[in-house]
């Protein structure tokens, strides 16, 4: 039951019962000592806007997983730059002047590369070209990439990710499924479902000069990449880093407003977090 006044959260989407998000934000809470909730709704694309405008004054933010991250910025009456470069949103702030924006997907990606001591980097690959290509893009960038293949089966869908590059000073290159990579890199970026096939062939060329493979995947394990990183024996991380990392940073948006701005005890928090989805995990299996 509510308490009178007690601040809400939630995480809304479509399918939505997968999310890990309850556990990690009940952890950062607990040890921030607040005595917040925070729920699991699904919520489809078109009943956003009224579900947003039902919402009273207990609530302070929303998460939003797909298919929510585009109608949540077009929401949004206000928008800092990683939302506005990619043009999704994952982390609302119910302001009183109305929601604000964030897409803490970009910097869920650049903290999780930061783990395997990627600081910094000239080329990259993307396998993919679906919504979440585009934060990984903004990520890669902020990395210091000037050349990133993006491998697709569709070259045409890769066109949106050219046009992005041209803003962040990026040479995004278009490399067909078929035609395999097109020069060795030290990072790849994949951006599939889980279960997305991916033939043998295909995946054993990108592995074989891919660097380290980071899928954003943490449901299906392995993936067909994953499987094919294991065989060439290189590194292959899931996407379980980026979904701490990015929920750490809706936390700071949450309880403060800024993502810039670090949490008290923000080691102890993230500690917290990390234990939570790792036993989330082993319930799961």
């Amino acid at each position: 039951m509510l308490s009178a006044g007690q601040t809400r959260l939630a995480v809304w989407g479509d399918p939505i019962a997968h999310s890990r998000s309850p556990q990690l934000h009940a952890a950062a809470y607990a040890v921030l000592g607040l005595d917040w909730t925070y729920e699991r709704r699904r919520v489809r694309e078109d009943e956003f806007v009224g579900a947003v405008a039902g919402l009273d004054a207990g609530w302070r933010g929303l998460s939003c997983t797909m298919p929510l991250k585009s109608v949540a910025f077009a929401t949004s009456v206000e928008r800092e730059r990683r939302a506005e470069l990619t043009g999704a949103v994952n982390t609302v702030l119910l302001d009183s002047d109305g929601p604000r924006g964030f897409n803490t997907d970009v910097g869920g990606l650049v903290r999780a590369l930061a783990d395997d001591d990627i600081l910094g980097l000239e080329t990259a690959r993307i396998v993919g070209a679906g919504a979440t290509a585009t934060s990984a893009l903004v990520a890669l960038a902020e990395l210091g990439a000037r050349r990133v293949e993006v491998v697709a089966r569709r070259p045409e869908a890769v066109a949106p990710l050219r046009e992005l590059g041209d803003r962040l000073a990026v040479d995004v290159v278009a490399v067909p499924f078929a035609s395999g990579p097109a020069a060795e890199v030290p990072v790849t970026i994949a951006t599939l479902p889980g279960d997305a096939p991916v033939p043998d062939a295909v995946a054993d060329a990108l592995a074989a000069s891919g660097g380290l493979l980071l899928d954003v995947v943490y449901g299906h394990w392995p993936t067909s990449l994953a499987a094919a990183w294991e065989r060439a024996g290189g590194r292959a991380r899931d996407g379980l880093g980026m979904l701490l990392h990015q929920a750490l940073l809706q936390v700071r948006v949450f309880t403060s407003g800024d993502v810039a701005s670090a949490l008290p005890r923000e080691p102890e928090v993230f500690a917290a977090m990390r234990t939570a989805v790792t036993e989330s995990a082993s319930d799961a299996t």
